[in-house]
């Protein structure tokens, strides 16, 4: 039922002449990320990818992830699947060395992890919460908790959850009331309850590493006073080896729209008093630092929900262009005689154009935001690190906003291009809009997404990285000028027209936040689309620049790179155009938002 084929010229493109590569290759520590093994990685993943995961997409979603008793089975071939893939090495592809990882640049390993989501999102959300926690303990661990657990997560024989958010608190995490008492020789004790916790209970890994928010007895109010505890599902002792069962246990998993072979737990601790009471635990980090400790899981999480979403997005795009060339209905209206595929109908052209363009653009824009987290980590000019850290910042919320906004209606889109069958569940379309919906929620809603855009990455710093984004823009604004092209010419009276409507709707949040930032605020979506759009529209742009040049070098007959142009095209005509109106919202959109009083809704 589920088949996907990892689209690998496009991911190499971007790699190479959108993400520069070969600029990452050159930073310390990632010289052997070479072009020909990172071609290698990503053919042998897409091998993976569609012949491993893919057939169990579907079929794991109609079994589901099943309860009793307090464990979970996973369903058919999961199990087998994850064994295949932590020996395989893929869960320590851009992991620390020290600890048995590859050390690979984060902008391979995303390229790669589209592919996990795409063939099988359900599957890829283990590996995904496991690397959080990875990054986390690698951060602000102690030497003997990164000894202790580090390499048997990287390895993939036991799996990592984060354990943010409660029944009362949602995403109030300063609502968070799990206890933490310490004990005598330094452990905590931990006690209360965690729901909508990913992978928290399963039966692929040996032992479950559960990073858990808790507040100790003395810890002040609010977010002030959380802290951040590692709380294994089995004890371990001092020789790695695994011992008696921990107070740590799945009470129930919740029964969900999509992602059905994915386990969402309602996690209860301290409950059983099997270990004389609580959940051992011990305590990363600092006390009452625990928030500053799980941003850096929620920011990688943010940039992987990011990739779902385009992942998503390319699934349900090859499925929908699959069937539009095989269903034949309807005479072209052209005046041919005789029925024709669906794929000759103009309007369903729209629409695959739709989908595929807006996955191209999300697609450079994560692996653009990936390489530069990778300069920001490893450059050693301290300035250029600290340059790439602010593009970092600034565009993380809007990988995670506007790409799950966007999944989702691509996803809803290959629903459209089936028509009827796309409501039948057999058909598989309906579970890529079924799974897409979650990721415009979890990690931090879209709205929380903006309002961090909006208050903490532009308004705080009055719009400076924004505008050297913008500048950077107008750099190929100039490289789109005198192209004796059409399709060029319209492209950059396009983006100019997009980098223009950006630029007003920041200047407005920059200057107006303090002032009125309830009006500010009712925009804060608008704009992160916008925001997105274009930043999309930018690298669509260069797309096409070095897609020119190419075929101008020889290589037109490369069928390759005349599409790139004409999707670039198509991107600026049905998807960029739309920046002006945005722009008008963010400025002039808070008056009816605000009119109503509150018992007028």
């Amino acid at each position: 039922m589920s088949t996907y084929s990892a689209p690998l010229k496009d991911m190499q493109f971007v790699l190479r002449e959108l993400a520069g590569l070969d600029r990452v290759a050159e930073l310390p520590g990632f010289g052997d990320a070479t072009a020909d093994l990172v071609e290698a990685i990503l053919e042998e993943a897409g091998k993976f990818a569609g012949g491993a995961l893919a057939p169990l997409n579907f079929s794991g979603d109609q079994e589901g992830a099943r309860w009793a008793d307090r464990t979970v089975t996973m369903p058919a071939g999961f199990k087998e699947a994850y064994r295949q893939f932590g020996e395989a090495g893929w869960n320590g592809l851009s992991c620390e060395t020290e600890f048995g990882g590859q050390g690979l640049p984060k902008v391979v390993s995303a390229a790669v992890q589209e592919m996990w989501q795409s063939a099988n999102i359900s599957f890829a959300l283990c590996p995904l919460l496991t690397h959080g926690a990875i990054e986390a303990l690698s951060l602000c661990g102690t030497p003997e908790q990164k000894r202790m657990y580090l390499p048997n997560m990287i390895a993939g024989r036991w799996t990592g959850t984060m354990n943010l958010t409660e029944p009362q608190a949602g995403s109030d995490l300063a609502a968070v009331r799990t206890r933490a008492v310490p004990q005598p020789d330094g452990s905590y004790r931990i006690f209360g309850q965690k729901i909508f916790i990913t992978y928290g209970e399963h039966d692929m890994a040996e032992n479950i590493i559960h990073l858990v928010l808790a507040r100790t007895p003395d810890a002040p109010e609010g977010v002030k006073g959380i802290s951040l505890f590692v709380v294994p599902k089995f004890m371990v002792d001092d020789q790695g080896r695994l011992g008696q069962r921990n107070d740590a246990y799945c009470v129930s998993i919740e029964h969900k729209l999509g992602i059905h072979a994915s386990p969402t737990c309602v996690m209860a601790f301290g409950d059983e008093g099997n270990l004389g009471g609580g959940a051992a635990g011990t305590l990363v980090g600092r006390e009452n630092d625990g928030l500053k400790y799980m941003f850096i899981m929620m920011n990688a999480a943010r940039f992987a929900v990011g990739l779902e979403g385009l992942a998503l997005g390319e699934a349900a795009y090859q499925k929908a262009a699959a069937y539009a060339r095989d269903r034949v209905q309807g005479r072209d209206i052209s005046g041919s005689s005789g029925s024709v595929p669906i794929i000759r109908h103009p309007d369903v052209r729209r629409m695959l154009m739709l989908m595929r363009s807006q996955n191209e653009a999300m697609r450079a824009l994560a692996y653009t935001v990936a390489a530069a987290h990778d300069a920001a980590i490893r450059h050693p000019d301290p300035e250029l690190r600290r340059q790439n850290q602010a593009f970092v910042d600034l565009m993380i919320p809007v990988v995670k906003g506007w790409s799950t906004e966007t999944g989702n209606e691509v996803a809803s889109l290959g629903v459209q291009v089936h028509g009827g069958m796309g409501f039948i569940e057999e058909t598989g379309a309906a579970q890529f809009m079924r799974d897409a919906r979650i990721t415009t929620i979890y990690e931090g809603t879209t709205g929380i997404q903006a309002n961090d855009l909006i208050g903490r990455k532009l308004a705080r710093e009055g719009g400076a990285t924004i505008k050297t984004v913008i500048s950077l823009m107008r750099e190929t604004e100039v490289l789109l000028a005198g192209q004796e092209n059409a399709d060029l010419a319209a492209i950059k009276a396009a983006l100019g027209l997009g980098i223009a409507a950006l630029a007003d709707a920041a200047a407005h949040i920059a200057g107006n936040y303090a002032s009125d930032i309830r009006g500010v605020s009712v925009g804060a979506v608008p704009f992160l689309k916008l925001m997105g759009i274009v930043c999309g529209g930018w690298l669509m742009a260069r797309a096409a620049v070095v897609s020119q040049a190419k075929i101008a070098g020889g290589q037109g007959t490369d069928p390759f790179y005349p599409a790139k142009i004409a999707t670039a095209r198509f991107y600026a005509d049905h998807v960029l155009s739309a920046a002006a109106g945005l722009s008008h919202t963010v400025v002039h959109g808070a008056t009816g938002a605000l009119a109503l009083a509150e018992d007028q809704f």
